[in-house]
């Protein structure tokens, strides 16, 4: 069984309680970025890790998230998890996704945030290994997923639909891609994607239809995808956010994100509508 990125790897995931297995599936970190020996996932014993996590179990085998100990021995490659997608079959590049959420969670929250105290792990049983608890005041912190929109806009109708896409700085030359931003304390999602719409572009739309979520552990978002329609208002782009926004013609598209992305997701689904 394989998947698509666009599907939660957890769920193949069957029980927590695993041990380091020979044949067990092993995702290493060094500095944020995942250990690759010639383009696969180590083998068991070719690494020595400082600390490992166990995720569960995917087909039979153990899957583990570990830490590696010491310099990245000659032979072996550091890889942006992103960049892994096309190296790894896409149901471990699911998974390369979720160890790498939970490798720096536990990174990153060392400390008690209310009392300063250092965080335990927590019970493994209890809370799945994903969490960590204050010795001193109990608090409980559990690994973050920030809720994200992403929108297609389409005006037109058959062969004279036109997209609204645009690109920011962090884009690569000549992409462009669906509209994007974080959900806001106490917002909808649907006045989310109104309100980063008119923050970006400027313009107004309406028929805000959902259609799918993705996690996108990087670092650790969720993102929710929709469609909506143009409802007025002239493009504006947002200084310092987006460089450029503008109307595509269906049959004229410009270069688009690749195909693990929610947004080509929602450009093929659109297309395919078409």
């Amino acid at each position: 069984m394989t998947t698509s990125a666009t599907e939660r790897p957890a769920a193949f995931l069957d029980d927590l309680t695993v041990e380091d297995h020979p044949d067990a599936l092993k995702f290493v970190f060094s500095d944020g970025r995942l250990v690759l020996n010639d383009n696969e996932l180590p083998k068991s014993g070719e690494l020595q890790m400082e600390v490992l996590y166990p995720l569960g179990t995917y087909r039979g085998k153990s899957v583990l998230a570990g830490v590696l100990k010491g310099e990245v021995p000659e032979g072996f490659s550091l890889s942006n998890v992103r960049a892994a997608h096309g190296l790894l079959p896409d149901d471990l590049f699911g998974l390369a996704g979720l160890a790498h959420q939970i490798v720096e969670f536990h990174r990153t929250h060392r400390y008690c945030g209310a009392c300063a105290s250092e965080l335990q792990k927590g019970d493994l049983q209890g809370g799945r290994g994903r969490y960590r608890k204050c010795p001193n005041c109990g608090l409980s912190v559990y690994p973050r997923v920030a809720p994200a929109v992403i929108v297609l806009i389409s005006r037109g109708e058959g062969k004279d639909t036109e997209f609204l896409l645009a690109r920011g700085p962090r884009q690569a030359p000549g992409m462009y891609t669906t509209l994007a931003g974080f959900v806001e304390p106490s917002e909808t999602l649907e006045h989310a994607v109104h309100r980063e719409v008119l923050e970006e572009v400027g313009v107004r739309v309406k028929d805000v239809q959902y259609r799918f979520s993705q996690p996108w552990p990087f670092p650790h978002s969720l993102m929710l995808a929709f469609t909506a329609r143009y409802d007025g208002g002239e493009i504006v782009p947002q200084p310092g956010e987006i460089e450029d926004a503008r109307w595509f013609n269906v049959n004229e598209l410009p270069l688009i994100p690749p195909p693990f992305t929610s947004s080509r997701r929602l450009l093929d689904e659109a297309l395919a509508r078409l």
